[in-house]
This record gives C-alpha cells, structure tokens and sequence, in this order.
C-alpha cells in the first residue's frame, strides 16, 4: 500500500463522516449527493491504486 492510495482512502473516509454529519443536519440532498459522489470517487481510486492487485 503505497502513500497515495492511503491518502485518497483516509480523504474518502472522512468525506463519508461528512456525508453522515450533513445527513443528520438535514442539509440540502443536492450537496449530500455531491459529496457522495466526492467520497465514492476518492475510496474507489484509493482501492484501484491498491498494489494487491498485481
């Protein structure tokens, strides 16, 4: 596991503990379903650049 794959995973997961906090505020769906989009990109590269893979 290499120092980028780890960041865009720890940045993915902190934007899923955004998403759960904005949720609970009843904030706008739009911006929910924006950072969702921001958090599911970032933890599905962080997995793809995984080197288990090879």
């Amino acid at each position: 596991m290499n120092g980028l794959s780890t960041l865009l995973i720890v940045v993915g997961l902190f934007l899923v503990g955004g998403i759960v906090s904005f949720v609970k505020q009843k904030m706008p769906t739009s911006l929910v379903v924006l950072l969702s989009i921001g958090a599911a990109m970032c933890l599905v590269a962080g997995v793809m650049r995984l080197e288990v893979w090879n």
